[in-house]
């Protein structure tokens, strides 16, 4: 190889190395990020080692809403970072009894219906002398929980998680599971 094709090669790749760069760190800094699922305390859903892709870009234009999953600060140590599934919203009042959630919203109670996201078996394995008395969430705080409800310390615990410390919602999961089992298949 001649040194001129030995310098345009290296040109070129420090060229797709830059542009590379330029579409990959924006993307990850402001759009997406990674977050690895640790401990047990949404599962069945989500299990420890859980790959997930978190989309920061949704709550800048929408409002989080119930039954979506979330990546926070944890609101007594934002070093820490939690997944969990928003039960609550604004101004809404929470009461659990007997391991039924109840919410007050504009005067009117109802129970909500959480087998859009929980298997009838998930919620019946679920602890039913977990109580809290009324809660009223303020204008920017939202009631979150984990879907395994016996093992999760959550809002029952350590209160309400502020509209800021929410970092974004689940948007994509890989399980190494599933990736193992997918490759044992094929082969």
């Amino acid at each position: 190889m001649k040194l001129q094709e030995v310098l345009d090669f290296l040109v070129d790749s420090l060229k797709i190395l830059i542009i590379a760069l330029l579409i990959v760190v924006p993307i990850r800094t402001f759009l997406f990020q990674p977050f690895i699922v640790k401990g047990s305390s949404m599962e069945p859903n989500y299990r420890s080692g859980d790959y997930l892709i978190i989309d920061e870009l949704s709550y800048k234009l929408k409002d989080p809403q119930r039954g979506e999953v979330i990546v926070f600060k944890y609101p007594l140590n934002p070093a820490n970072k939690y997944i969990k599934r928003i039960i609550g919203l604004p101004g809404e009042k929470i009461e659990i009894s007997d391991g039924v959630i109840y919410i007050t919203k504009d005067e009117e109670l109802f129970k909500i219906n959480e087998s859009l996201y929980m298997s009838e078996d998930d919620l019946n394995k679920w602890t039913n002398s977990i109580n809290i008395e009324a809660l009223i969430l303020g204008e920017n705080e939202y009631f979150v929980m984990g879907d395994n409800r016996n093992y999760s310390s959550d809002s029952r615990k350590w209160g309400a998680v502020p509209r800021e410390n929410i970092t974004g919602r689940m948007m994509f999961r890989f399980s190494p599971i599933e990736v193992i089992m997918k490759t044992m298949s094929t082969n």
